[in-house]
């Protein structure tokens, strides 16, 4: 019979290379018991606005799961005990070169690390002298990011004064946490200048921790708001000849493309018109840096929240191909299975806020692009067309740019391109 031994490892939440500081665990693949293998993923955690599997580095039956479901975890916290039995092949080499790695902070490439055969970045890492405890025995390196605390009596006073052990230094050997550092950390809480109160509310209202994905957006729309000087410009538009050429492709063919996707096809064909409004501001240079590529950003509303995967090479797709490209990058987004590039590589958001059954929207510019295109619901409404009142399918497009970038004229031009090819699809189409 094999039996276990002593050696527990826990795994750190590692640095996902996003620039993040914390995630927060969606859902745990594995359960306290189990028996797991190196490679195998353990959890998804949501980075940002993506959802990633997170696999684990060791192979052993798990003892411990540092973390509910929905709770954020900072980089560089356990996130999982494991003990190896004494009879468990020993682990691959590319495992214990990606913790040589992981510690010293390259920031790799999460899936895969268990199993490559090769190095994940071209420069070698001096190997750290392993540390020891107080009787001389190696301790692994991902322990020692724990408080050092052996003493009972130390534990249940600092959990009676609510203190947190990772905040405390210890004096003792290699940092032990001894009771005279606790005392010392209350005194010190104590004497040091209250802390803002938090803010008062009614006795039944309800507080709601912002998540990961929500703490992301905020600094994300703040960032835009506070950095791009916007203005938005908006107007009505005929969409009647648009819908007709829908509905009757649509009959010949259930699977041709939507409205999107000819929206999709008239914004790319102004962008280029207009390739002012395909660019980034370089703040540092000084300077506006026109972009070569399209990536079509389309805002999608998904299971946590709204997030904007990129159509990659937009300028060079028909009508039907990003319709089939819309399709699959917002179904991934919806369930939040997109990648990082696909979420960041975009360099101009078209927003169909109609599907919400709105008509008009003042947009946030996702930064750092410089300007966002909405459109609202198609509705049927009088029009004036050859001095008669008939009814017609209208909407109203939203445009939001960069005031750095261009003055009203461009942003007015850009507009009446896409608003032209609306009326009159089939010419616009023809000269595309």
């Amino acid at each position: 019979m094999t039996t276990m031994d002593d050696t527990e490892q826990t795994f750190l939440l590692p640095d996902l290379g996003e620039g993040l500081t914390e995630a927060e665990i969606v859902r745990w693949l594995v359960q306290e018991g189990d028996d797991i293998v190196v490679d195998q993923p353990i959890a998804e955690v949501e980075t940002a606005k993506s959802i990633v599997e997170v696999p684990s580095p060791y192979a052993g039956r798990i003892r411990t799961r540092h973390g509910r479901e929905g709770e954020t975890v900072q980089v560089g916290s356990p996130l999982l005990s494991v003990a190896r039995g004494g009879g468990e092949p020993a682990e691959p080499p590319a495992a214990q070169a990606y913790r040589e790695e992981e510690q010293a902070g390259s920031g790799n490439v999460l899936i895969g690390y268990g199993t490559s055969g090769h190095a994940t970045t071209g420069r070698r890492r001096r190997a750290r002298p392993p540390a020891k405890d107080d009787s001389g025995i190696e301790v692994a390196a991902e322990s020692r990011a724990a408080p050092r605390v052996v003493s009972p009596l130390v534990r249940r006073l600092a959990a009676e004064n609510d203190v947190d052990l990772t905040a405390v230094p210890g004096s003792g050997p290699r940092g032990l946490i001894t009771k005279a550092d606790i005392v010392r950390f209350l005194e010190t809480a104590e004497s040091a200048p209250a802390a803002q109160p938090a803010l008062s509310a009614d006795p039944g209202a309800t507080r709601i921790p912002l998540s990961g994905f929500r703490k992301a957006v905020s600094e994300a729309l703040t960032r835009s708001r506070s950095e791009i000087p916007e203005a938005t410009v908006w107007v009505d538009v005929d969409a009647t000849a648009l819908w007709q050429l829908r509905e009757s492709t649509k009959q010949a063919n259930p699977d041709s493309p939507g409205l999107l996707a000819y929206l999709a096809r008239f914004t790319v064909a102004a962008l280029k018109q207009y390739p002012v409004l395909n660019a980034r501001v370089d703040t540092v240079r000084e300077e506006i840096v026109q972009l070569d590529r399209i990536n079509l950003g389309i805002a999608v509303q998904g299971e946590r929240g709204l997030v904007v995967p990129a159509v990659l090479g937009a300028d060079g797709l028909t009508t039907t191909q990003l319709d089939e490209q819309i399709r699959s990058v917002t179904a991934d987004a919806r369930v939040g299975r997109c990648s990082h590039e696909v979420l960041t590589a975009g360099t101009f958001t078209l927003n169909n806020y109609g599907s919400f059954r709105v008509d008009g929207s003042a947009a946030i510019i996702n930064h750092p692009q410089v300007a966002i295109l909405g459109f609202g619901r198609i509705l049927e409404r009088p029009w004036v067309v050859d001095g008669s009142i008939v009814p017609r399918r209208i909407t109203q497009l939203s445009f939001a740019f960069d005031h750095r970038v261009c003055d009203g004229g461009t942003a007015a031009g850009f507009m009446r391109c896409v608003a032209d090819a609306i009326e009159d699809p089939l010419a616009a189409i023809a000269g595309l």
